[in-house]
């Protein structure tokens, strides 16, 4: 039988499980990824690009609730040494509380909403999607068991299922006519599978609450985590609905299609390895040395792959978009191509809550989410009165300004400094650089009258031979190349 309340150290199979780990992580969400590109591309096309500002605008004011209700617990859990059941029950049952309190405030929510965006359809929209609430908060204490056991297969059984369904009925109700509800009944199809998967994978029940010393010493981790989330999502979110408010509904929907194809790119490199990262390097705190030389493997990997796929992406993203979704969509694929810009650096920015969780210092997290927010928000403003492509344009600039000094203040109480982190992702981050503008001036001159989908394929085929020239030719870096060799052996075994 599993133990999910063993202590919290590694074990003699540590480094392989950690490998498995981050296998079965990516490949499950490569195969979500799949999915989600079928989803995008069929649904780009069956509705508007009104449907998808509608349902955005209520996801950019309630969406900081499942943030609020899971009060950063889960990586609590994951972070502590010695963890009891009673702990976990009381945990338990003050998420599954809020959940219900939240989902009772958004529904309430409605109206106000409708009236600020002045759309009255909204007032029902926000009811409906509140309903995802109460599913997640029953969820999060057992994805938080299983990830504590590195139970990484299990948990990609459950994502890959909630994906393939929800999408399934998504795709069903938009041939159907259902325009934006099916967009709306998405993320509560994916709540409900996902709650119903992880109860089915880890048989723990609740018991009674009580609140220890171990309960409060993690809420209040815990509220420190969320306050770095629920700072970097004020200011993620900031920007739709300031675009909702000026543009509306349509205007939205473009912003929003390029920022849910950039942020699910992100999500594809960061978080399944993120889950992996932090409940490794939390087991090695007490070993410096070796936390550093995994964390610099891990860092100096991700970026080598994530840096060059976001650079392909700044140079081909208005054929791709056009290509898959369709001539409406030309507005968000001259988005996404400045988007994808940012996510050369924003790779690195992402993962320095890694360091955080491993250093036990979610109040360091905090601070540098307050700071960061304050940064895209003051970005937000600047960029505004230039509509969507200046806010794009402003958002990529703050990200330039900030990923060092994001990585390096997270490694502080580590003994990781700026000197450090250049050395481990300045090879890819010149590379990634150099290889989109070679790729900027072909596309505008040699292949400019090329077909779309030759032009494309030319694109990627040069970006990757600049690319490895510089970082493999010029640096001669080598540890993501035996990152990749071990993960192959891994999959093979």
């Amino acid at each position: 039988m599993i133990d999910y309340f063993g202590e919290n150290k590694p074990r003699e199979d540590f480094g392989r499980r950690s490998l498995r780990g981050g296998v079965v992580s990516i490949g499950a969400r490569a195969i979500n990824a799949l999915v989600q590109i079928v989803s995008v591309v069929v649904l780009a096309r069956l509705l508007s690009p009104e449907d998808y500002g509608l349902v955005s605008m209520v996801g950019a004011i309630i969406g900081i609730a499942p943030l609020l209700i899971d009060l950063g617990t889960r990586d609590a859990v994951i972070q502590q040494r010695h963890i009891t059941r009673q702990e976990i029950s009381t945990l338990f049952w003050i998420t599954v509380t809020l959940g219900c309190v939240f989902a009772a405030l958004g529904a309430a929510s409605g109206p106000l909403i409708a009236r600020f965006y002045g759309e009255p359809r909204l007032a029902i929209v926000t009811l409906v999607s509140s309903l995802s609430l109460v599913a997640l908060s029953l969820s999060y204490q057992h994805q938080a068991l299983l990830r504590r056991a590195m139970m990484y297969q299990e948990l990609a059984v459950v994502e890959i299922g909630a994906s393939v369904i929800s999408t399934a009925i998504a795709i069903a109700m938009a041939f159907k006519g259902c325009a934006y509800w099916a967009l709306v009944l998405r993320p509560v199809t994916v709540s409900v599978v996902t709650a119903f998967g992880v109860w089915w994978k880890c048989r723990w029940l609740p018991g009674g609450p009580a609140f220890t010393t171990g309960v409060k010493e993690m809420l209040k981790f815990g509220l420190h985590w969320i306050g770095f989330s629920g700072a970097d999502f004020a200011g993620k979110f900031a920007d739709r609905i300031a675009i909702g408010h000026i543009s509306g509904a349509t205007g939205l929907g473009y912003y929003q299609k390029a920022c849910l194809v950039y942020d699910n790119s992100l999500d594809l490199v960061i978080t399944p390895l993120q889950s992996v990262a932090m409940a490794g390097l939390s087991k090695l705190r007490h070993d410096p040395e070796e936390l550093w030389k995994s964390w610099a493997k891990a860092l100096s990997t991700v970026a080598f792959f994530a840096m060059p796929a976001f650079g392909i992406l700044a140079i081909t993203s208005r054929d791709i978009i056009v290509l898959a979704l369709g001539e409406k969509w030309t507005n968000a694929s001259i988005l996404l191509s400045i988007f994808a810009l940012r996510g050369i650096p924003h790779v690195v920015q992402r993962t320095c809550g890694w360091l955080h969780n491993a250093a036990g210092r979610a109040d360091r997290f905090m601070r540098w989410g307050v700071i960061s927010s304050v940064a895209q928000l003051l970005a937000l403003f600047a960029g505004l009165p230039f509509g969507m492509m200046g806010v794009a344009w402003a958002f990529v600039l703050s990200t330039y300004l900030l990923f060092l000094p994001a990585i390096a203040y997270s490694g502080w109480p580590l003994g990781i400094r700026v000197r450090q982190v250049v050395a481990v992702v300045g090879p890819q981050t010149l590379g990634a650089l150099a290889a989109v503008a070679t790729g900027l001036v072909l596309r505008d001159t040699v292949f400019a009258h090329t077909p779309m989908i030759l032009r494309a394929i030319l694109l990627v085929i040069s970006y990757s031979a600049v690319y490895a020239v510089i970082v493999l030719g010029v640096f001669r870096v080598r540890t993501p190349l035996q990152v990749g060799r071990a993960v192959l052996r891994a999959c093979a075994v």
